[in-house]
């Protein structure tokens, strides 16, 4: 688990996920709210994407967080 802090000063956490059909993506969880929010990354599997997102700057990890999606829960 990686935090970090958006554009705005909110921190967020970002883990990598897989979801039921074997995609890999990055989950954003606000520190202070409600909202999980993915991106799809093209890691090959869960290691893989754990050490991609270690690996990345805040600036790119913002640069995703902009590009990612309300995560449907249910």
């Amino acid at each position: 688990m990686r935090r970090f802090e958006d554009e705005t000063g909110a921190a967020w956490e970002v883990v990598a996920g897989r979801e039921s059909w074997g995609a890999i993506y990055a989950l954003f969880i606000p520190v202070d709210g409600d909202g999980m929010r993915q991106v799809p990354l093209a890691a090959t599997g869960y290691e893989t994407a754990t050490a991609e997102i270690e690996a990345f700057t805040e600036h790119q990890l913002r640069e995703l967080l902009a590009t990612s999606q309300p995560k449907p829960m249910g």
